[in-house]
């Protein structure tokens, strides 16, 4: 069996085709950072225009690259939700166009629920439930995992994404966009005394034990006072704070949702997992609360999870 999936959601364009859920036979990405860097953030007008003018050329080559035919898949599977609107229809009509004239069915996919699919490609064991923390551009959250695509909420954000929190403190910074690689850069630079004290707060201090939640919008703005107040700080000691008190909770919540579920099986995935000191972090958590941690590799996190 051959698939075909495409993903328009956000800022990149992919295509990817497979076979058998598991063999990549070719991948194909456009990434358009380099077209919201200007503006700091994603456009959705320049997204969607940039997924209409190389989604074509990108399908011709991840057709020629597979050396298939439309007439060997057996689906196309295309992202449907959430998403931007504009950039979403764009993968969506392609998927029509194969549909019509080649009779292809389609398999509308969630773009939440495929971040934790990709780790079938990576021969990840997949006896459920297990607790899926999802980290990235637009979600942090925690679910319970029943099963490829039936999942239950366990812990949402009440508002920023980390991977939004990195771009908005990386503008405060006068870093580049994206900001995640660069504040990461920024704070392995850092090396804090043993007894130095955090010079950004801890999150959701007061937040009941049984709860899991996020919250980051606080932290982007402790960075903005800070940088009012002190101007000495350097952009190396608030990246490495930033990292620390972002990646405390995720920690605690992690905690948590083990601790109310019974599950000590997670996998993580999105876009942030691209952040080694996270992974790291991760691990070494895991290692000491006797959890089972999966997470993708970096070339897996985002462009090939629709395919599968």
């Amino acid at each position: 069996m051959i698939g075909m999936g495409i993903e328009t959601s956000c800022d990149e364009t992919s295509i990817g085709i497979i076979r058998d859920g598991k063999e990549l036979l070719s991948l194909g990405i456009f990434s358009q950072i380099d077209l919201h860097k200007p503006y700091g953030g994603i456009v959705p007008e320049i997204a969607s225009r940039a997924h209409l003018e190389k989604i074509n050329l990108l399908l011709e080559e991840t057709m020629e690259e597979a050396k298939i035919r439309f007439e060997d898949l057996s689906y196309v599977a295309v992202t449907s939700s959430p998403g931007l609107t504009g950039s979403l229809m764009v993968g969506a009509q392609m998927a029509r166009c194969i549909n019509m004239v080649y009779g292809t069915p389609i398999l509308p996919v969630c773009h939440l629920q495929s971040h934790f699919a990709v780790l079938h490609l990576e021969g990840v064991p997949t006896e459920f439930p297990v607790l899926g923390l999802l980290l990235s551009g637009g979600n942090s959250a925690v679910y319970i995992l029943q099963e490829f695509g039936r999942m239950e909420l366990v812990g949402d954000t009440m508002d920023d994404a980390l991977g939004e929190a990195f771009d908005k403190v990386a503008g405060l910074l006068d870093l580049p966009y994206p900001g995640g690689p660069h504040i990461e850069a920024k704070a392995n630079e850092y090396i804090p005394t043993p007894d130095e004290k955090p010079i950004l707060p801890l999150l959701l201090r007061n937040l009941p034990q049984e709860e899991v939640s996020f919250s980051f919008s606080g932290l982007k703005t402790a960075v903005m006072v800070l940088l009012e107040k002190q101007k000495e700080v350097s952009k190396e000691q608030i990246c490495w704070n930033f990292q620390n008190s972002a990646f405390d909770l995720v920690e605690r919540n992690l905690k948590r949702a083990v601790a109310k579920t019974g599950i000590r099986k997670v996998f993580a995935a999105g876009g942030v997992l691209a952040n080694t000191t996270l992974q790291k972090r991760l691990e070494v958590w895991a290692g000491k609360n006797s959890v089972e941690l999966f997470t993708p590799k970096k070339k897996f996190i985002v462009p090939i999870m629709v395919q599968w």
